[in-house]
């Protein structure tokens, strides 16, 4: 089984507290890129407050995918345990001091029915929850969770069938309305494109924030012409009981988060305990920070 990355150990002077394991390290644009040995678990040297740690299961595991979400989570500073996508569920993951479930690409088969019961009601309790896209979320081509008591967490109404979208054209994201999520972001200056989605619609009482905007284009007399095709909820809000939910259609890792990865006018570098380093565009490690400190406390 995994390991999880546990906020409890920090890291002083180049050394894990404790274990006198030596750990070279790097400054990149702010991130402090962070080797271990193998085999070595590795830890992120952050304190939260209660309710501020972060449960992140999923997107395949931390040296492919899970690099993206955790280097920016890492890069903020923000406390979290993660395991992969292969890693069955386990009821001591929902600690008390949890406030946040994320999972992306994460089976619905590695829960159990009474795991499925006590999440939701976890949920309905005050807990914050997160649905990111992928093959693995959703319906997709494994997610499986129309059937589960999630679709009823979730702000969305899933489809039946698989609900993904692969977009080889042009998919634009755009904003609906102000939100502190998406505040001091040029999401109508430089709307970014995604390359992908799940297919899902906005429950009533929810709030889309943002949709994926599909054109056909086409190429005539030496110009390009853009028609606007159809238009789906990308980030839509909610709550399930006491428990902020939110729902992301697109992926935050490639393939199908496709240019938002690089959203910004500079770079950044982060890199997670664990994880393999990546560079992205500022804009779009804030965007993930915002959706993330709203559903923990309300602000971005």
């Amino acid at each position: 089984m995994d390991k999880p990355l546990d906020r409890r150990t920090f890291i002083k002077n180049g050394a894990l507290a404790g274990t006198g394991a030596a750990l070279g390290s790097i400054v990149l644009s702010g991130c402090k890129e962070q080797h271990s040995h193998p085999g070595q678990a590795t830890m992120l040297s952050y304190t939260s407050t209660p309710k501020e740690r972060i449960l992140y299961l999923g997107d395949t595991r931390l040296q492919e995918a899970a690099s993206y979400l955790a280097g920016v989570m890492a890069y903020y500073e923000m406390s979290y345990d993660y395991y992969s996508s292969n890693t069955v569920f386990q009821d001591a993951w929902l600690a008390s001091d949890i406030g946040l479930v994320i999972l992306s690409d994460y089976p619905a088969g590695n829960f159990t029915e009474d795991q499925f019961q006590r999440l939701a009601l976890a949920v309905k309790e005050g807990l914050s929850f997160l649905m990111i896209g992928g093959w693995e979320s959703f319906v997709g081509m494994g997610g499986g969770y129309q059937k589960t008591p999630i679709a009823e967490v979730l702000p969305v109404t899933l489809q039946k069938t698989d609900d993904r979208v692969n977009q080889y054209g042009c998919c634009l994201v755009k904003q609906n309305q102000p939100h502190p999520i998406v505040r001091d972001l040029p999401f109508e200056q430089e709307p970014p494109a995604i390359g992908g989605f799940n297919l899902f619609t906005a429950k009533a009482n929810t709030e889309v924030v943002l949709s994926a905007v599909q054109f056909q284009t086409v190429y005539q007399n030496e110009k390009f012409f853009f028609d606007q095709n159809s238009e789906t909820p990308l980030l839509v809000l909610g709550s399930y009981g006491a428990g902020k939910t939110a729902a992301f259609a697109s992926d935050v890792a490639p393939h199908w988060v496709g240019p938002l990865v690089d959203w910004g006018d500079r770079r950044i570098t982060a890199c997670a305990p664990g994880a393999v380093s990546v560079e992205v565009g500022c804009w779009y490690a804030a965007f993930l920070k915002n959706v993330i400190r709203w559903l923990l406390d309300g602000e971005s």
